[in-house]
């Protein structure tokens, strides 16, 4: 999801750049629809490719018009899609786009989607791809929905298609809040500071080439007073002041002191220059109830650090602020509550190198964690030494792109597998657009060939299944993920090993050279690199819902159908047990819906924390979320199966699903990344992301960093690899059949489910 997530980030960038539809022209409707006169035959109104892009008289649902997308195996790019927007000139809460689909021998998948962009791109994204919409099926109604918070400027939406196979789409609708878009009266956008306040638009001014070690002190000290006022003074958290710019009016003067009082007494000056804050008659309290952490604000007493007229100075402001109807730079997510930065500028019109932005970037950041990060506690990082130890990194880049690197080694710090330089993936080595046709898996820390990324490729590559890649272009693999590691954000090792090893044979589309140890020993080969798309699925092969055997059930959350949950649970009513294939990621959200039906009493099986927006930096726990008991009531043995794929809402449903007493996990350790994620920009146009709440058991144990831990470890070897076997699938079948089930038909029951021979 994350990658087709970027790619039409860029890809809608581009394809749309020169369509902004009018929707109160009086064939908005009719454009949308398909139901215009077409001067070629492409779809007017609408840009696409590659692949055929075509309009179509002979297959529609209405009308007299549909389009079309048809992909070949050999179609360059991983998908194809058919694009147009508008600009965002109307209000509301929730805009959906639905239509009709009707596809023919679709591999991979076909898909609705929609992009808000602000001043970056992908403010609010959705898509099909979740559900894996493919085969062949007759003309269904679909729809996907986005939020419309404040700052939206452009919408972006079509419908695409994955892999090879045709898709038709026809009588699309663009709904807000209920009402067609086309009806809705024009709304002029508030401006804010933001927006009149023009003075550093393309340029912050701040040149310098080197920093001592006074300067590198000083610039820590101000991104903690900066980030302070940010998040604390009325003139800053009401919207008056241009904070950003406000930085750059203050930087020339801390890097010409020439030490750190003069520097304390040019921004004591500075600060003075907003509002008094007078003493406050109803003060900001933190409430104790349920607080998981407190602040972190004790350094405002630190005298030595700040001087004694500046200290006094903020913690006057800390103790008088009054209590903050919103948050400027941040708000609150709808029912979730995680925070939305979705104001913070992009700054994509700035050239880079600049030295000023690059110290913002590393502000913005550093104080994104430190007050609003739920997982500030579980860093395991000193993040006052981070702080120090990036900002000459970062600010004295000479490159875009190694800008961008060092931005993503000072996020990899807070170990957060959400978190990422998200629209800078192409500059992380190794770089290059192709890969070997290979699919790998670190296995004792060596780098194990499990699949063919290709059906002919792979074979034709010489590499075998079962190899373990030694040296890449007379580079040991092990000196190359050493060197890699500190740009792969991961929340555990065994989660930036499964990233690296996606990434490991990137490079250039041409020839490479390889050692590889396999079965007979050492060998070199010469490979040629070509386009990959995505990671080796797990899964079985076959129907999302299946019988193994009279006593195993098994499902796949990866194409997990709500509508068919009650029926299947129905069919397995008398096996001995379930698994539940979670060693991917969830395209339904069935928590509730599958979680109720395998608990005997009400079972508490989560609880979240969120930011508190009056104390910046304190977060409180809520009320934990229970499954009650529904039918039709499953009473075998449940065993979840779970790896370093389980991410996210992966490891959610794994929390809920482990709340059923006939539970067993099996597997490895998960992601360790759970909580609805919370997205930023960074300035020149780049795209970041945390996790934006708390996710904990109900006693209060840990999901972050740590991931669901397993009852029964299991993971696949070397030898099983050469032998074509699933292992984890394997002791999950054991886990239901008991320690009598001979080790043949285990073995042959899971090679059975896969789809392969003895």
């Amino acid at each position: 999801m994350r990658l087709l997530t970027l790619l039409l980030t860029i890809f809608a960038a581009d394809a749309a750049a020169q369509l902004r539809l009018d929707r109160s022209a009086p064939n908005f409707d009719s454009l949308l629809r398909f139901e215009v006169d077409h001067p070629g035959s492409r779809p007017f109104g609408w840009s696409g490719g590659p692949g055929i892009v075509a309009v179509d008289k002979d297959v529609v649902h209405g009308g007299k018009w549909s389009a079309r997308i048809t992909r070949q195996p050999d179609t360059e790019g991983g998908f194809s899609s058919v694009t147009t927007g508008i600009p965002v000139d109307f209000a509301g809460k929730e805009i959906v786009l639905k239509g009709f689909l009707k596809t023919e021998s679709v591999k991979d998948f076909a898909a609705f989607w929609i992009r808000l962009d602000g001043d970056t791109p992908g403010m609010a994204f959705d898509s099909m791809q979740k559900l894996g919409f493919n085969g062949t099926n007759d003309w269904g109604e679909h729809s996907v929905r986005i939020p419309l918070p404040a700052g939206g400027k452009q919408l972006f939406f079509g419908f695409l298609l994955s892999g090879p196979g045709t898709v038709w789409a026809d009588d699309i609708e663009l709904i807000v809040d209920g009402k067609p878009v086309s009806t809705l009266p024009k709304v002029e956008r508030t401006k804010t500071v933001l927006d009149t306040d023009r003075e550093f638009e393309t340029s912050s001014g701040i040149n310098f080439t080197v920093l001592s070690d006074v300067q590198i002190q000083n610039l820590a000290t101000l991104a903690r007073v900066w980030g302070f006022l940010k998040y604390h003074h009325p003139d800053v958290t009401s919207g008056k002041r241009h904070w950003d710019y406000d930085l750059f009016r203050i930087l020339p003067a801390v890097l010409a002191a020439a030490d750190r009082n003069t520097s304390n007494e040019e921004i004591l000056k500075w600060v003075d220059k907003l509002s008094p804050v007078p003493p406050c008659t109803a003060c900001v309290t933190l409430s104790t109830e349920k607080l998981h952490f407190k602040p972190d604000l004790d350094w405002l007493g630190n005298a030595s650090l700040l001087g004694p007229a500046l200290s006094q100075r903020l913690m006057s402001i800390q103790r008088n602020r009054p209590k903050p109807d919103k948050q400027f730079f941040v708000g609150r997510n709808m029912g979730v509550g995680n925070p939305d930065f979705q104001v913070e500028p992009g700054y994509s019109a700035v050239k880079f190198p600049d030295p000023g932005y690059q110290l913002l970037a590393v502000y913005r950041f550093w104080n994104i964690i430190q007050y609003w990060f739920p997982y500030r506690d579980q860093i395991g990082e000193d993040w006052s030494a981070v702080l120090t130890r990036f900002l000459p990194r970062v600010a004295l880049a000479k490159t875009r792109d190694e800008y961008q690197l060092q931005l993503m080694a000072l996020i990899a710090t807070i170990h957060d597998t959400h978190a990422n330089l998200w629209s800078s993936l192409q500059v992380r080595p190794p770089v290059g657009q192709c890969q070997l046709p290979v699919y790998l898996r670190f296995l004792d820390n060596r780098a194990v060939v499990t699949a063919y990324a290709d059906p002919k490729d792979g074979p034709a590559s010489g590499i075998k299944i079962g190899d373990i890649i030694t040296d890449i272009e007379g580079k040991p693999v092990a000196k190359l993920v050493e060197e890699w590691r500190p740009f792969y954000a991961a929340s555990n090792e065994p989660t930036r090993l499964r990233d690296i090893a996606g990434s490991l044979t990137k490079g250039p589309c041409a020839e490479t050279s390889l050692r590889v140890e396999g079965v007979d020993g050492p060998r070199e080969i010469k490979a040629t690199r070509v386009t990959v798309k995505g990671r080796e699925p797990h899964d079985v092969p076959g129907d999302n819902y299946r019988v193994l055997s009279k006593d195993v059930g098994y499902m796949k959350l990866s194409s997990v159908k709500s509508d068919r949950l009650h029926s299947f649970i129905d069919s397995i009513a008398s096996t001995k047990g379930v698994i539940i294939d979670i060693r991917n990621y969830p395209s339904d959200f069935v928590t509730f819906t599958l979680g109720q039906l395998l608990v005997d009493k009400p079972s508490e099986f989560v609880v979240f924390t969120s930011g508190d927006q009056s104390n910046p930096g304190a977060f409180h726990y809520g009320t934990p979320l229970t499954l009650q008991p529904q039918t039709p009531h499953y009473n075998g043995k449940v065993v979840l199966l779970i790896d370093e794929v389980t991410q996210s809402s992966a490891e959610y449903h794994s929390m809920a699903f482990r709340a059923s007493p006939r539970t067993t996990v099996v597997g490895s350790t998960t992601a360790g990344a759970d909580g609805n994620v919370s997205r930023f920009s960074l300035p020149g146009g780049l795209s970041s992301m945390i996790s934006g709440i708390g996710v904990f058991y109900p006693d209060h144990r840990p999901t972050q960093r740590v991931g669901i831990i397993p009852d029964v470890p299991a993971r696949p070897t070397l030898n099983g690899v050469r032998e074509g076997r699933d292992e984890v699938l394997e002791e999950g079948i054991r886990q239901i059949l008991g320690s009598d089930a001979s080790q043949s038909t285990i073995r042959d029951l899971a090679r059975q489910a896969r789809g392969t021979q003895q």
